[in-house]
C-alpha cells in the first residue's frame, strides 16, 4: 500500500490535489485508516492516477475525466478522444493565427504610433444589395455549430437536385451576439424561387468586407456602426455576413473574405 506522500512522489501530483480527488469521487484510496484519516493506495491505482492527469493535459475537466473512467466500449472512448483531439487542433490553429494578427497589430503601431489605426483598415460602401433566394435554416446556435446546419442544407440542396448560386451567409437575428448560443439562420442562395426557405428582399445597406479570420470580425461591425453614426444612418433590419471566400474554399483564414450587410435608413 502507498501513503498519500508516496503516490504523490510517485505520480508527480500534489497531496492537495490527491485529497481533492478523494473528495469528489474520482479516485478513492484503497483504505482509510479509521484512527488516523490517513488514506492509502494500491500498486494498481499508480496507473489511473497517472491516465487522470494525462487526461487533464488533453483538456477534459474532473467531471468529464470522471464519465471517460467509467466508459468500458471502446469506440465511444476512441470518439471522444478523437472530438477533443480536433478540439485542440482548431485551437491551435486559432492561436496561431492570433499570433500572426499581432505580429501584424505591432508593424501598424510601429508605422503609425496609434495603437488603433488597424480599424481605419475599413472602407464603408452604401450599396442596394440584392434580393437572396434562400434556403436556410434558423436555430439557437454557437457558431461552432454553422458547420453541422451547413452540412444539412447541402444535403437538402443535393436530395432535391436544387442549383446553387454562390451565396453562404448568415444573419444574426438577435439584439445582442452570444457567439455560444444565439438566434442565427445560416443561408445558401437557390436558383429555383419556388424551392425557396426565405426570400430576403432587396435592401438598401452599409457594407463592408472583412478579410481575414471570424475572430477579428467585430473589429468590421463596430467600424460599420461608427460610420453609420457618423453619417446619420440606423439599423433597419438584422445584420448578416456572406462568406465569399472561406473555409469551405480550402483557403488559410488570412485569405477568407466576409461582407458584412447592415440595412439601413436615414434618421429622421
Amino acid at each position: 500500500m502507498l501513503s498519500t506522500g508516496q503516490m504523490s512522489k510517485l505520480c508527480g501530483v500534489s497531496v492537495k490535489t490527491i485529497r481533492h480527488y478523494d473528495k469528489i469521487g474520482l479516485l478513492k484510496p484503497e483504505r482509510t485508516d479509521a484512527f488516523t484519516g490517513y488514506r492509502y493506495y494500491g500498486e494498481s491505482q499508480i496507473g489511473t492516477m497517472l491516465l487522470i492527469s494525462r487526461l487533464k493535459r488533453y483538456g477534459f475537466s474532473l467531471a468529464d475525466i470522471q464519465k471517460l473512467l467509467d466508459i468500458e466500449d471502446n469506440r465511444q472512448l476512441h470518439k471522444l478522444l478523437s472530438r477533443q483531439r480536433f478540439r485542440l487542433e482548431r485551437q491551435m490553429e486559432h492561436l496561431a493565427f492570433t499570433i500572426r494578427e499581432m505580429g501584424l497589430h505591432l508593424r501598424e503601431l510601429e508605422r503609425t504610433g496609434d495603437l488603433m489605426s488597424y480599424q481605419n483598415q475599413y472602407e464603408i460602401q452604401l450599396k442596394e444589395a440584392p434580393e437572396q433566394v434562400l434556403l436556410s435554416k434558423r436555430a439557437k446556435m454557437s457558431v461552432e455549430e454553422f458547420g453541422r446546419w451547413y452540412g444539412e442544407l447541402y444535403e437538402k440542396i443535393a436530395r432535391e437536385k436544387l442549383t446553387v448560386n454562390g451565396i453562404v451567409m448568415a444573419i444574426y437575428h438577435d439584439q445582442e451576439f452570444d457567439p455560444a448560443y444565439s438566434d442565427i439562420e445560416v443561408a445558401v442562395g437557390i436558383e429555383e424561387r419556388d424551392k425557396a426557405e426565405y426570400i430576403m428582399s432587396a435592401h438598401l445597406c452599409a457594407t463592408t468586407v472583412h478579410k481575414g479570420a471570424y475572430s477579428a470580425l467585430p473589429d468590421a461591425y463596430g467600424a460599420v456602426f461608427s460610420w453609420m453614426n457618423a453619417n446619420g444612418w440606423q439599423m433597419d433590419g438584422m445584420p448578416y455576413e456572406i462568406y465569399w471566400k472561406s473555409h469551405m474554399d480550402k483557403l488559410p483564414p488570412e485569405e477568407w473574405e466576409t461582407e458584412i450587410f447592415f440595412p439601413v435608413n436615414k434618421k429622421q
